[in-house]
């Protein structure tokens, strides 16, 4: 089973060449995915709560390096390992740009790229890109409509929809996985789950108790069956950004927090009972570079042992 860590990019961490090392010492340590996240800016006083904790902005998110450009930075640090967005916001650009970059960075990894996509939790972040707050799901939906028809390729291009319209055109640099890369999408309501059982990959999930991962499960694979779709094929990937702790914490406290040994023991056990593709982010518990790489290296030991 896939195991993937988020790379360096917020707070103290936002630094290319740590980046480029990160990667390439994780790859060559079994890492199978590597991930990149998405922010714009951090609002002094924000319209709306961000999803987790006390609802505080984590400090190191207000530094912080563009996606796409890291997994390009990636791209040239690593030869094995694919390289995915967790999550990226994707109606903050128009789709047909959008399209072009994500192109782009499959063409330099040589097909390595997977698009994970969430709507984001932001109102002013919205606002600063001039994108409406509302609508979303719409938007979302047609989005991705437009990145199939510019990822088809071909001499008759084109789109029509509410939002926006392709002319009929040529387009012939197209990314190298086909028909397109693969695309996983965030989201716990019904509609967002049912949209990843009707026309996504895989969806991107965070660290739940594993008992209440099986219900989400059971809905995503009961939305692919409604589409036509074989669930099996659905993936599963299982984000934690845990405080790791020196000693053991109660049992309820993890993947928010643990040791090493108990957050990779969760992770065992997600991968064991729903085919799980773990993801872990540690920006909210190392406290250097060193640190860093070195939670890394020890947690894919664990989860190996």
């Amino acid at each position: 089973m896939p195991i993937g860590l988020a790379l360096p990019q917020y707070g103290a961490f936002a630094d290319p060449a740590l980046t480029a090392r990160v990667a390439a010492e994780a790859e060559a340590a079994g890492y199978d995915h590597l991930w990149t996240g998405d922010r714009i800016l951090v609002p002094n006083d924000p319209q709306n709560h961000y999803p987790g904790g006390d609802g505080t902005v984590p400090d190191g998110f207000r530094t912080f390096l563009d996606p796409l450009t890291l997994l390009t930075v990636a791209a040239g640090a690593t030869r094995r390992a694919r390289l995915g967005t967790s999550t990226l916001n994707a109606l903050w650009q128009p789709p047909a740009l959008l399209a072009r970059t994500l192109t782009s960075v499959d063409r330099v990894s040589g097909g390595r790229l997977d698009v994970g996509i969430g709507l984001g939790w932001s109102k002013d972040e919205y606002q600063a890109v001039g994108v409406p707050w509302e609508g979303k799901a719409a938007r979302l939906e047609e989005t991705l409509d437009v990145l199939e028809a510019l990822w088809a390729g071909g001499e008759d291009v084109r789109h029509t929809g509410a939002l926006w319209t392709v002319p009929p055109s040529t387009v012939l640099a197209l990314p190298v996985q086909r028909p397109r890369p693969p695309v996983l999408l965030g989201g716990f309501s019904a509609a967002a789950l049912e949209r990843v059982g009707r026309r996504a990959d895989g969806w991107l999930g965070v660290g739940l108790p594993v008992p209440a991962l099986h219900g989400i499960r059971d809905r995503l694979h009961g939305a692919a069956r409604a589409a036509g779709r074989d669930p099996r094929a659905l993936r599963l990937i299982l984000r934690a950004n845990p405080v790791i702790t020196a000693t053991p914490v109660p049992a309820e406290q993890v993947p928010r927090r643990g040791t090493i040994g108990q957050i990779a023991d969760y992770f065992a056990d997600a991968m064991r009972q729903l085919g799980a593709e773990p993801l872990l982010d540690l920006h909210h518990t190392a406290r250097s570079a060193d640190e860093f790489l070195a939670l890394a290296l020890e947690f894919r030991a664990a989860l190996a042992g």
